[in-house]
Parts: C-alpha cells; sequence; structure tokens
C-alpha cells in the first residue's frame, strides 16, 4: 500500500517518519520542501505537488494548520483531486470545522473516492510515540481499511458516524483540554494572589481527584514558567474560534467556551501564539500581577 502524506509540521513530521518505520512506502509533499529531508533520507520520496502526491498513492493523508490549507491542498490547481484515482482514501487529520469535513468529503466523493475525517488528540509526544487517540468521521468499511494504517499512529481510533463527526468530536475535547489548562492556570494565580507557593500547589493537584494527564504533562511547564510549544497556543485559540462558531449555528450557550475563547485569543494578540497552550497561564498572571 502506498500512502501519501501531505504537510509535515510538529505533528506531520513524526506521524509521517512512524509509517516509514512501519514498513509503508511514503510519497510526501509539504510547502517547505526543507522539512521534508528527514524523511527522504529515511526512503520517502519528495513530490513537487499535492497532484503528484495523489498520483502515486493508493492513501493520501493531510495533517495541515487550518481549513485554507487543506481547500489548497485539496482543490488548488496542483491539488489531490487533480491526482486521485477512483477508490482511493482521502485522510484529512487536521483540525477544521465538521460542515468543511463535509465539504471535502463532497469534493471527493465526485472523484468516485472517498474520504475520512480523522482528527487527532495529542500533541507532539503522543504523535512520535505512535500513542495519539484517533477520532474518525466516515464510512466505517473506509475506515476498517485504514486501520493498519491507524493502529500505527495511534493507541485506539474511535468511529463517531458519517464525514464530519471526526471533526466534531475534536472540536468537543478541544474545548475541554482548553478549559481544562485554563482552570489550572486560574488556580495557580489565585493561589500565588493568597500567597501560597506554586510547588506545594501543584502538589495539591497532583494528588487530588481533580489530577488530570494533561496536568501532569503540563506541570514542569508552570512550574518554571517555561512553555515550549507541543500544541501551539494560537492553534488552540483557532480551535476555539471554531467552537464558537458552531455554537452560534446550533444556538448553544455554553458560558465556559465563550470565557475561553477570549482569554486564548487575547494570550495570541498578546503575543503568546507560538508558545505552548499552556501559556494561556502568562496572559491570566499578567493581568493579575
Amino acid at each position: 500500500m502506498k500512502i501519501g502524506w501531505i504537510g509535515l509540521g510538529l505533528m506531520g513530521n513524526p506521524m509521517a517518519t512512524n509509517l516509514i518505520n512501519a514498513g509503508y512506502s511514503l510519497y510526501v509533499y509539504n510547502r517547505t520542501s526543507s522539512k521534508a529531508e528527514s524523511l527522504v533520507q529515511k526512503g520517502a520520496v519528495l513530490c513537487q505537488s499535492p497532484k503528484e502526491v495523489a498520483q502515486h498513492s493508493d492513501i493520501v493523508i493531510t495533517m495541515l494548520s487550518n481549513v485554507s490549507a487543506v481547500e489548497e491542498v485539496l482543490a488548488g490547481e496542483e491539488g489531490i483531486l487533480k491526482g486521485i484515482s477512483n477508490d482511493s482514501i482521502v485522510i484529512d487529520m487536521s483540525t477544521v470545522s465538521p460542515k468543511d469535513s463535509v465539504h471535502f468529503a463532497q469534493l471527493v466523493n465526485r472523484q468516485q473516492a472517498h474520504f475520512i475525517d480523522a482528527p487527532v488528540s495529542g500533541s507532539v509526544q503522543p504523535a512520535k510515540e505512535g500513542t495519539l487517540l484517533i477520532l474518525a468521521g466516515g464510512d466505517a468499511s473506509d475506515i476498517e481499511t485504514c486501520k493498519p494504517i491507524f493502529d500505527v499512529l495511534g493507541k485506539q481510533t474511535i468511529h463517531f458516524g458519517e464525514n464530519g463527526k471526526g471533526s466534531a468530536a475534536k472540536l468537543s475535547i478541544n474545548l475541554l483540554l482548553g478549559i481544562t489548562i485554563q482552570g489550572a492556570s486560574e488556580t495557580f494565580v489565585l493561589a500565588e494572589k493568597l500567597g501560597l507557593q506554586k510547588a506545594d500547589v501543584a502538589e495539591m493537584i497532583s494528588n487530588a481527584a481533580v489530577n488530570t494527564p494533561i496536568f501532569q504533562m503540563k506541570k514542569s511547564s508552570f512550574l518554571n514558567e517555561d512553555f515550549p510549544a507541543a500544541f501551539m497556543l494560537e492553534l488552540m485559540s483557532k480551535d476555539l474560534g471554531l467552537v464558537k462558531s458552531e455554537m452560534e449555528s446550533a444556538q448553544i450557550d455554553l458560558p465556559l467556551a465563550t470565557a475561553a475563547n477570549k482569554t486564548y485569543a487575547s494570550a495570541k494578540e498578546s503575543g503568546k501564539g507560538k508558545s505552548d497552550v499552556a501559556a494561556v497561564y502568562l496572559e491570566i498572571k499578567e493581568r493579575n500581577f
């Protein structure tokens, strides 16, 4: 089985590397071609366009930063749709809105090919380890066909239903992620204002019922106030903006989602966008100290 991979950023590169290490033939494209060098050294073939990737591949996977990038790679003049074969499968692992995933599925289906929206829960380290949680929307038989690939990339694949449902699941889990990290940040700021030591607060949270795996992942960042990006804050802001759009469309009132969207947007605007999502702590601290 020949696999095409488009998008070699913080997440895409380690995910594609795992597929090469698992023995798959890989055709890759990235707008900045230098990001493909490590993969080419491992045997991947560097293509000059998404169209060329599609021409060589049975399954094409995209992992891109936003909907505009996916649209261009899929439907542009040198896009996937120009080179795809009948019965090929396109898997979009980017975080986009459910309606955008449905739109992309329709474009692919018109070419007599198949589409799966399969965004992931997890950041760079799980991507390297192949322990992501894959959130799939699409036809069950297509997802079964792709299961060996998903098993390399993640620890579990959950099929939520038809196209768009994987993207709906991703927005839902990232809402909880954003709220959880903001909640921990506010807890630290409150405790510090009340005269508590940050290390003691971290120990308390770690041994309380509210401890979470994500808190443990980010604990050292909170303590050291150092936020190298595993999942950039600007991407969380983008995702919460998508949540806001879905709320407005479905007339849903979610107070915490509204507050989190404003906080992360403010943090992005104040220059923290390229830092890790947990840098929202700095945004909250700066408001209070």
